[in-house]
């Protein structure tokens, strides 16, 4: 199941796409309640409320809204705490920092963790509002999102399951002229729309462990990262269960988990964004997330 936050007439609404896709249907409607937004879906939505969507979403009485009638935006407009990022977390992508963007880096004997603000992660066909003023060497990063779906702390990596809510796309777009002059990469993640997700959170069930999913990014059409998330130096599991050990996540956390090789930074010369050029980060699972850098 697809869960989505679209615009219709400048009004902001949850729903889930129906069986073909064509339509997203309203998600108060079909379920008689009135969630507030996706962070209020994901922390308070039931297992019964899932077996009434999963029904609807293949009922041709629930007509909902064609997709070209409606705005999609990113799943969540905010998270609720600062994104929880994991680094190096494909050997082919650590190779290529070593070679092309950090040569003293060593393998990292332990997962490396950082964080991402965002103001507001901006969603499919938005445009990434670029500050080549401050930093022109603008790149991208395909990662698979993971949204936590209720609290919990010192969480077990064989109960992890039970604390994700779904998946989505995230494109951690990074400055790196920034990320490199500072001791830590904060600012260098967290310029404003530089976090882009979408188009949807794909509802656990769909994706069971181990998560095994294809991930590519293609900018102007050209592919720049292709692998699979079986390749992950530290699995799902293995992530949520050390940041939650003796800290506490919260339903609407979202954790992204590391991005594989073909980055801009990585090409010899590199191959920074310019204005105009088109990024698509794709999980065919989950679908496709577009945007322009203005």
């Amino acid at each position: 199941m697809k869960f989505v936050r679209f615009k219709k007439n400048n009004i902001e609404k949850i729903g889930i796409f129906n069986y073909d896709e064509t339509r997203v249907l309203d998600l108060n409607e079909i379920l008689n309640k009135s969630f507030l937004s996706m962070i209020d879906v994901v922390e308070n939505i039931d297992n019964k409320d899932l077996e009434v969507l999963a029904k609807a979403k293949i009922d041709s009485r629930y007509q909902g809204n064609l997709v070209k009638d409606i705005k999609i935006c990113s799943p969540i407009k905010r998270s609720i705490h600062d994104i929880i990022c994991v680094g190096v977390n494909y050997r082919d992508h650590l190779e290529e920092t070593q070679k092309n963007f950090d040569k003293g880096f060593d393998k990292p004997k332990k997962i490396v963790y950082f964080s991402k603000r965002a103001y507001e992660i901006i969603g499919p066909e938005d445009s990434v509002k670029s500050r080549m003023d401050l930093d022109k060497k603008l790149d991208y990063e395909v990662e698979l999102a993971v949204i936590i779906g209720k609290k919990g702390k010192d969480i077990p990596e064989e109960d992890v399951e039970e604390y994700i809510f779904g998946y989505s796309i995230f494109n951690d777009f990074s400055a790196r002229e920034l990320q490199q002059s500072h001791v830590q990469w904060y600012r260098g993640k967290s310029l404003d729309t530089y976090s882009a997700m979408g188009p949807v959170i794909l509802h656990k069930s769909a994706l069971p462990f181990p998560i095994e999913v294809d991930i590519k990014s293609f900018v102007n059409g050209e592919l720049r990262q292709s692998s699979n998330t079986r390749l992950f130096l530290a699995d799902i599991p293995k992530i949520i269960s050390e940041i939650s050990t003796g800290i506490t996540l919260e339903a609407g956390d979202i954790i992204i988990t590391g991005t594989p090789a073909g980055v801009g930074l990585g090409f010899n010369p590199p191959k920074f964004l310019k204005k105009g050029d088109q990024v698509i980060c794709e999980i065919p699972e989950i679908g496709k997330l577009k945007n322009i850098i203005e």
